[in-house]
Order: structure tokens, then sequence, then C-alpha cells
């Protein structure tokens, strides 16, 4: 039983879609259930899901709930309740004055100058419109002396450039487009965990890098001052690192950041030279995941290739020390490679964060070889896999999320992955992340514990990293006991589950211990 409704020229921004998303699912009786604009795709999408009907003449300008049901004398109470739950999300009103001065009750700003007029102390613009119309606000927040949190997608590269340089002109930042993750000050935008305060400025072109980043920090006795994303292309060849040059030099005159430690996939190596060849006041640490040529740099600057790495460096040079990413995994990873069938030497791997799936994929490759991917290392590496080949799969990546919000919000699409992928008889190890944080789903070990518990049960190994901090609302601890229990060995870092993962699949326990330690200063 399914039930539609349209809202018509009702503008919902992507974040919010997502928690209505959310919220309708984990509704009772319900099976699916979805909040989107009524763009020609999604419209397509719904199709796909036997939502069409009701829909009418709905276009990009509409919001639609769509919601399906079990079928039942009570399925229709269901579904109204679903859809009200959306509503509640999607419309409810602002809450009590704060010192900005927002209004208690009454509709929300229209605009942005209704916003500012509001709240006239606000000096940060979050923009999450479709990305032909995010460049236009973007331009508009700045004008009006604001920085700017870009979430939006698909904004076209030649906007992007635009909007740097104009940026930089102002004196401005423009984190993005596609900044899932921020920490200004302490205040966490978009995904973000909850951290203590500490000498560390973190600067990312990676979503969960800079959460991953950021977890480490506190959860190894530091902090940070501020998390600033800038967007997965701005270390490109063509936007030239415009933003991350301006978080350096934001970071490197602010009073209350020791150090600067930048996170981001290998940049193109004319924008590496330039941006850690530059002398700076105070030492940055580069953990440029995958990087495999040394990179020339100032005095005071390091260079290493995993995210792992460049939090122990950057402790190091704040005089930190004693920290084991290694953990206590040894016996139980000794344990599996004895035990395991000599028919399973696959390895799959099913991640919710893109950079996480990226710096797992570059440390497995060097010691089980290629690894077959949505969004490979190299060109031959990607889908569809041969037979007997690793895989490792983005499942944050478009191709997973039309129709289903992100897997860090609802991790149902991952679990019919890893059924399908655990009953493969050739499997030696699943690889999973467990990200959890404000933004994230309020308790995803225990969505995705059973479907890991099955696997074990079935011969194969579950290897589980969940990357969080003991201040995140759906509790570290909490979670790392719930897939333990399921049977999962449990990591400390990503990079030390990717290294376990590749010890199953060799049966060699001793790579657990492998030094990440790799120097990549000329």
């Amino acid at each position: 039983m399914i039930s539609t409704e349209v809202i018509a020229d009702c503008y919902v921004d992507s974040v919010r879609l997502l928690e209505a998303s959310r919220a309708m699912r984990e509704a009772p009786g319900v099976d699916w259930a979805w909040a989107l604009m009524a763009t020609p795709a999604n419209l397509e999408a719904l199709a796909a899901e036997g939502l069409a009907q009701g829909l009418g003449d709905a276009s990009a300008n509409d919001l639609v709930l769509a919601v399906r049901a079990s079928s039942g004398v009570a399925a229709g109470e269901q579904l109204d309740a679903a859809l009200q739950e959306g509503r509640r999300v999607l419309f409810e009103v602002a809450g009590p004055a704060d010192d900005a001065g927002a209004a208690a009750d009454g509709p929300r700003p229209a605009s942005l100058d209704d916003a500012l007029a509001e709240a006239p102390g606000t000096n940060v613009a979050i923009v999450s419109v479709p990305g032909p119309y995010a460049a236009l606000e973007a331009h508009k927040a700045l004008t009006r002396g604001l920085d700017v949190l870009l979430f939006s997608d698909n904004v076209p590269l030649a906007d992007e450039i635009e909007l740097k340089r104009r940026a930089r002109s102002l004196g401005r930042l423009v984190m993005g487009p596609g900044a899932g993750t921020a920490s200004l000050g302490g205040v966490g935008l978009g995904f973000s965990n909850r951290v203590a305060p500490g000498p560390v400025g973190v600067v990312a072109a990676a979503g969960t890098g800079a959460q991953e980043a950021m977890a480490l920090l506190d959860r190894w006795g530091s902090g940070v001052t501020h998390v600033i994303g800038v967007g997965g292309r701005d270390l490109s060849e063509q936007v030239g690192g415009l933003m991350c040059e301006a978080a350096l030099e934001a970071l490197d005159r602010h009073d209350g950041t020791e150090l600067t430690l930048l996170v981001s996939k290998p940049p193109a190596p004319a924008v590496a030279e330039r941006l850690l060849g530059r002398p700076r006041r105070k030492p940055v640490v580069a953990a440029l995941i995958g990087l495999e040529r040394p990179v020339a740099t100032a005095p005071g600057v390091a260079v290493c290739n995993t995210l792992e790495q460049g939090v122990v460096e950057a402790l190091a040079r704040l005089g930190c020390s004693g920290r084991d990413p290694v953990g206590s995994i040894d016996a139980e990873g000794a344990r599996l490679c004895a035990s395991l069938d000599g028919q399973r030497r696959r390895l799959v791997g099913l991640f919710s964060g893109g950079t996480l799936a990226y710096e797992a994929m570059t440390i497995v490759s060097r010691h089980i070889g290629p690894v077959f991917s949505n969004t490979p290392l190299e060109a031959g590496w990607a889908l569809p896999a041969p037979p007997g080949a690793h895989v490792c799969l983005d499942m944050g990546e478009e191709e997973y999320t039309v129709g289903r919000p992100h897997p860090m919000i609802d991790p149902e699409a991952r679990l019919e992955a890893l059924r399908d992928h655990g009953s493969d008889p050739t499997v030696a190890a699943v690889l999973l992340d467990v990200v959890i944080g404000d933004g994230a789903h309020q308790d995803p070990a225990s969505m995705l514990a059973p479907a890991a518990a099955e696997i074990v049960a079935s011969g194969a190994a579950v290897v589980a990293y969940v990357l969080g901090t003991d201040r995140d609302p759906q509790g570290f601890e909490q979670q790392r006991s719930i897939m333990r229990e399921a049977g999962c060995v449990v990591a400390e870092t990503n990079a030390r589950a990717a290294l376990a993962a590749a010890a199953l699949v060799n049966r060699d326990p001793a790579l657990v211990h492998h030094d990440l330690a790799i120097s990549l200063t000329a």
C-alpha cells in the first residue's frame, strides 16, 4: 500500500530532506519512504519503486513525500502517521530565541536578507540547494560579508573557480562544493563529530577524512580549533587550491592553532608543491592519502600518506606520544587467519565514507593486489569486477543513493549488499565502516550487526571500524561493543581495519603491525 503527497512550490534543502526521509522510514509499519524534490531523475526513481501515481504535473520546484507500508488493516493509518512525521520534521518552527535574536516562533525567513535581519551577528551561510542554483546563492552570501559552507553537489567547475577567486579577493572562505563536514569554533556543520577543543586546525578536501582526523585527535588526547572543508576538487590543477591556501593562511594566523593538519587525496603535483613549499609560522602535517612520490616542502612541513599516520605525526610534533593504533586485535586476527576455509580468498569492502574507502583501497592493494571499485584507484580496476576479484564499494556515491538517503543516515542499502556479498563462499573478509556523530544514524551498529553476525556464522570474517568519539550521541564504545558482540574484528583506525582485512586474505596476522610511517618529504 502506498501514499504520496505533493506540496507545490516548496523547496527544501537536501539535509532536511534526508532527515525527513529517515523519520518516515522509521515510522511503524513503513517499508520504504522518501522526501524529495520532484526533479526528473527523482521522478524516474519513484517510478522504479512503483510510487509514481498521484504526482500529477509535479516539477522540480515541488516537494514530494512518498511512503510504502505493508498491506493490512492498519496500513492506511501507518501511511498517514509516517507522512505526518515527515511534515513535522520538514516544517517545525524555530526553537527558542538565541543570543543572535532568532524568533522563537512564526515562519522561517524567506530570504537571506530576512535571516540576517533576524540574526545580524551571523558570519557563515550554509548553502544546500540544487547545483545549478548554488553558485548564485553563494555569491549572495559573499556579497553580504559571509563565509560560505557550500553543501551542494553538482556545481559546475567554472562556477566553483569563479566563487573561490571572488572569495579570495574578499578575504572570505567558500567551503565546498560538496563540503559535507566542517567544525568552526566547536560548532559542527553537516556530518560532524563532537570533539574536544585543542591545538590542531584541520583543512580537508575529504569529508570522512576530516571526520577521521578530528575523531582520532580527540580519542588520542588532543583536540581541534577548526575543521575547514574545502571540497574535493579544490586541490585539482583547475581550481589550484584556492580555498586550501586561504584556510592554511587563516589557521597560520589563528592564535589558538599550534599546528595545521591537511587531509586530502593526492593533489595536483604543482598545487601540492606550491602549498607545501611555502614557509609558514606554524608546523603543517599533510596526510595525502595514497601518495606515492615525495613532495618538496618548506621547513616545518611533513607529508605522509594515511590518515592514521597524519594524526600520529601531528601529535608527535605537539609533544604527544604513546599512541597504539594497532589496539588489541592480534589474538582474534590470528585465530581467524587459522580458521578460515581455504577457498575463502576474497576481500569485499562496503563503505559509507568515500575517503575511508579510498584509504582502505590504497592500503590493501599493496598487499593483496588490484581492488575493483565504483571509485577505482586505477582505470583498469573499475567495475564490473572479474570473477574472484577483490571488490570495495563506496556506497555513498550517487548510484547507490538515488531514491535512498545516504548510507551514513540510513544503513538499509548496505544491509542488502552485506547479505548479497556475505553469502559468497569465496569471501574471506568483509570490511565495514560505522560512522557516528551528528547527522549520522542514531544507532548504525545495531542495524548492521545482525547481518554481520550472519556472515561470521557462515565462516567469513567481518572487520569493522567505528569512526567517532565518546562525545558523539550514539556512544563510541557502545557502537564498538555491538559490533564485537556480533563477532566482528573491531579495529582502532580505518587504516588498521584495512590491514586486518588484508591479513585475513593473506593468512598473515603480522600485517596488522605493518609500519605506515612512510616519509614522503623530499
